[in-house]
Protein backbone atom coordinates (compact mmCIF):
# COMPACT_ATOMS: atom_id res chain seq x y z
CA UNK A 1 0.00 0.00 0.00
CA UNK A 2 2.85 2.35 0.86
CA UNK A 3 4.54 1.85 -2.50
CA UNK A 4 1.24 2.22 -4.32
CA UNK A 5 0.35 5.45 -2.52
CA UNK A 6 3.82 6.90 -3.02
CA UNK A 7 3.48 6.33 -6.76
CA UNK A 8 0.27 8.34 -7.05
CA UNK A 9 0.09 12.05 -7.83
CA UNK A 10 -0.76 14.28 -4.83
CA UNK A 11 -4.46 14.42 -5.74
CA UNK A 12 -4.53 10.63 -5.96
CA UNK A 13 -2.87 10.27 -2.55
CA UNK A 14 -5.35 12.62 -0.92
CA UNK A 15 -8.23 10.83 -2.61
CA UNK A 16 -7.04 7.38 -1.50
CA UNK A 17 -6.49 8.56 2.07
CA UNK A 18 -9.93 10.19 2.15
CA UNK A 19 -11.57 7.01 0.83
CA UNK A 20 -9.87 4.79 3.41
CA UNK A 21 -10.70 7.19 6.25
CA UNK A 22 -14.35 7.37 5.15
CA UNK A 23 -14.77 3.62 4.69
CA UNK A 24 -13.89 2.93 8.33
CA UNK A 25 -17.40 3.97 9.41
CA UNK A 26 -19.02 1.85 6.70
CA UNK A 27 -16.73 -1.20 6.68
CA UNK A 28 -15.05 -1.17 10.14
CA UNK A 29 -12.17 -3.55 9.26
CA UNK A 30 -10.80 -0.94 6.83
CA UNK A 31 -7.56 0.32 8.46
CA UNK A 32 -8.22 4.07 8.64
CA UNK A 33 -5.53 4.46 11.31
CA UNK A 34 -3.01 2.98 8.93
CA UNK A 35 -4.14 5.30 6.16
CA UNK A 36 -3.69 8.38 8.35
CA UNK A 37 -0.23 7.22 9.46
CA UNK A 38 0.74 6.49 5.87
CA UNK A 39 -0.22 9.98 4.80
CA UNK A 40 1.73 11.58 7.65
CA UNK A 41 4.73 9.37 6.90
CA UNK A 42 4.72 10.37 3.23
CA UNK A 43 4.51 14.02 4.29
CA UNK A 44 7.66 13.59 6.41
CA UNK A 45 9.81 12.38 3.51
CA UNK A 46 12.41 14.64 1.91
CA UNK A 47 10.54 14.42 -1.40
CA UNK A 48 7.15 14.73 0.33
CA UNK A 49 4.38 14.65 -2.28
CA UNK A 50 1.76 15.82 0.25
CA UNK A 51 1.41 18.27 3.14
CA UNK A 52 0.96 16.97 6.68
CA UNK A 53 -1.65 19.66 7.34
CA UNK A 54 -3.60 18.67 4.24
CA UNK A 55 -3.37 14.98 5.19
CA UNK A 56 -4.90 15.78 8.57
CA UNK A 57 -7.70 17.93 7.16
CA UNK A 58 -8.58 15.50 4.37
CA UNK A 59 -8.73 12.43 6.62
CA UNK A 60 -10.65 14.14 9.43
CA UNK A 61 -13.23 15.63 7.04
CA UNK A 62 -13.67 12.31 5.22
CA UNK A 63 -14.06 10.28 8.41
CA UNK A 64 -16.42 12.73 10.09
CA UNK A 65 -18.52 13.05 6.92
CA UNK A 66 -19.00 9.29 6.65
CA UNK A 67 -19.77 9.06 10.38
CA UNK A 68 -22.46 11.74 9.98
CA UNK A 69 -23.79 9.88 6.94
CA UNK A 70 -24.08 6.62 8.87
CA UNK A 71 -25.78 8.46 11.72
CA UNK A 72 -28.29 10.00 9.30
CA UNK A 73 -29.05 6.67 7.62
CA UNK A 74 -29.49 4.92 10.97
CA UNK A 75 -31.72 7.71 12.26
CA UNK A 76 -33.90 7.38 9.17
CA UNK A 77 -34.27 3.60 8.95
CA UNK A 78 -32.80 2.31 12.20
CA UNK A 79 -35.87 2.83 14.35
CA UNK A 80 -37.98 0.75 11.97
CA UNK A 81 -35.36 -1.98 12.09
CA UNK A 82 -35.35 -2.03 15.90
CA UNK A 83 -39.14 -2.30 15.87
CA UNK A 84 -39.06 -5.22 13.42
CA UNK A 85 -39.08 -8.85 14.49
CA UNK A 86 -35.37 -9.21 13.79
CA UNK A 87 -34.58 -6.02 15.69
CA UNK A 88 -36.62 -7.17 18.67
CA UNK A 89 -34.70 -10.43 18.73
CA UNK A 90 -31.41 -8.58 18.76
CA UNK A 91 -32.54 -5.96 21.28
CA UNK A 92 -35.79 -6.15 23.23
CA UNK A 93 -37.97 -3.09 23.73
CA UNK A 94 -36.97 -2.97 27.40
CA UNK A 95 -33.28 -3.13 26.53
CA UNK A 96 -33.75 -0.44 23.89
CA UNK A 97 -35.42 1.82 26.45
CA UNK A 98 -32.61 1.22 28.96
CA UNK A 99 -29.93 1.95 26.38
CA UNK A 100 -31.75 5.06 25.23
CA UNK A 101 -31.89 6.36 28.79
CA UNK A 102 -28.19 5.62 29.26
CA UNK A 103 -27.33 7.35 25.98
CA UNK A 104 -29.40 10.38 26.89
CA UNK A 105 -27.69 10.59 30.27
CA UNK A 106 -24.09 9.77 29.33
CA UNK A 107 -24.00 10.43 25.58
CA UNK A 108 -21.27 13.07 25.69
CA UNK A 109 -18.52 11.09 27.40
CA UNK A 110 -19.75 7.71 26.19
CA UNK A 111 -19.61 8.67 22.52
CA UNK A 112 -16.42 10.69 22.93
CA UNK A 113 -14.47 7.87 24.60
CA UNK A 114 -15.89 5.17 22.31
CA UNK A 115 -14.61 6.97 19.22
CA UNK A 116 -11.06 6.22 20.37
CA UNK A 117 -11.66 2.48 20.81
CA UNK A 118 -11.35 -0.16 18.07
CA UNK A 119 -14.54 -2.14 17.67
CA UNK A 120 -16.65 0.69 19.06
CA UNK A 121 -15.52 3.58 16.87
CA UNK A 122 -17.65 2.76 13.83
CA UNK A 123 -20.67 1.53 15.80
CA UNK A 124 -21.30 4.61 17.94
CA UNK A 125 -22.70 7.09 15.36
CA UNK A 126 -25.23 4.72 13.73
CA UNK A 127 -26.36 3.37 17.10
CA UNK A 128 -26.94 6.91 18.34
CA UNK A 129 -29.06 7.47 15.25
CA UNK A 130 -31.00 4.23 15.71
CA UNK A 131 -32.14 5.14 19.20
CA UNK A 132 -33.11 8.65 18.08
CA UNK A 133 -30.42 10.72 19.79
CA UNK A 134 -30.48 14.21 18.29
CA UNK A 135 -27.60 15.23 16.07
CA UNK A 136 -26.86 18.23 18.27
CA UNK A 137 -26.03 15.77 21.06
CA UNK A 138 -24.52 12.86 19.15
CA UNK A 139 -22.32 14.53 16.55
CA UNK A 140 -20.20 17.10 18.48
CA UNK A 141 -18.40 14.42 20.56
CA UNK A 142 -17.90 12.35 17.39
CA UNK A 143 -16.29 15.29 15.60
CA UNK A 144 -14.16 16.33 18.58
CA UNK A 145 -12.88 12.82 19.31
CA UNK A 146 -12.03 12.21 15.65
CA UNK A 147 -10.16 15.52 15.40
CA UNK A 148 -8.12 14.74 18.52
CA UNK A 149 -7.39 11.12 17.62
CA UNK A 150 -6.31 11.91 14.08
CA UNK A 151 -4.18 14.80 15.34
CA UNK A 152 -2.31 12.35 17.57
CA UNK A 153 -1.89 9.87 14.72
CA UNK A 154 -0.66 12.50 12.25
CA UNK A 155 1.65 14.18 14.77
CA UNK A 156 3.10 10.89 15.98
CA UNK A 157 3.62 9.32 12.55
CA UNK A 158 5.19 12.53 11.26
CA UNK A 159 7.43 12.89 14.30
CA UNK A 160 8.56 9.28 14.69
CA UNK A 161 10.75 9.59 11.65
CA UNK A 162 11.29 8.61 8.08
CA UNK A 163 11.52 4.88 8.82
CA UNK A 164 8.17 3.25 8.09
CA UNK A 165 8.94 0.29 10.36
CA UNK A 166 9.31 2.68 13.30
CA UNK A 167 6.00 4.33 12.42
CA UNK A 168 4.32 0.94 12.12
CA UNK A 169 5.72 -0.20 15.49
CA UNK A 170 4.45 3.01 17.11
CA UNK A 171 1.03 2.51 15.51
CA UNK A 172 0.92 -1.09 16.74
CA UNK A 173 1.62 0.06 20.30
CA UNK A 174 -1.30 2.49 20.14
CA UNK A 175 -3.54 -0.23 18.70
CA UNK A 176 -2.64 -2.71 21.42
CA UNK A 177 -3.19 -0.15 24.18
CA UNK A 178 -6.57 0.97 22.87
CA UNK A 179 -7.53 -2.64 22.18
CA UNK A 180 -6.92 -3.54 25.82
CA UNK A 181 -9.04 -0.58 26.91
CA UNK A 182 -11.81 -1.72 24.53
CA UNK A 183 -11.71 -5.22 26.03
CA UNK A 184 -11.92 -3.78 29.54
CA UNK A 185 -14.89 -1.61 28.54
CA UNK A 186 -16.61 -4.63 26.98
CA UNK A 187 -16.14 -6.66 30.16
CA UNK A 188 -17.51 -3.84 32.32
CA UNK A 189 -20.53 -3.36 30.05
CA UNK A 190 -21.13 -7.11 29.98
CA UNK A 191 -21.01 -7.27 33.77
CA UNK A 192 -23.44 -4.35 34.09
CA UNK A 193 -25.88 -5.98 31.66
CA UNK A 194 -25.63 -9.30 33.51
CA UNK A 195 -26.21 -7.59 36.85
CA UNK A 196 -29.23 -5.70 35.49
CA UNK A 197 -30.76 -8.89 34.09
CA UNK A 198 -30.14 -10.77 37.31
CA UNK A 199 -31.75 -7.96 39.30
CA UNK A 200 -34.82 -8.03 37.03
CA UNK A 201 -35.03 -11.81 37.43
CA UNK A 202 -34.85 -11.54 41.23
CA UNK A 203 -37.45 -8.77 41.26
CA UNK A 204 -39.69 -10.85 39.01
CA UNK A 205 -39.42 -13.78 41.36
Amino acid sequence: MLNWLAGLPPQGIYGALALLAALENIVPPVPADLAVALGAFLAARDDAPVSVTAVYIVTVVANVTSAIGMYAVARTVGKRFLESRTGQRLLSARSQAALERAYQRHHLWGIFVSRFLPGYRAVVPPFAGMIGLRGSKALPPVILATAIYYAVLVWGAHRVGKNWESVRAWLDQIGIGLGLVAIAVTLVVGWLVWRARRRRTVDGD
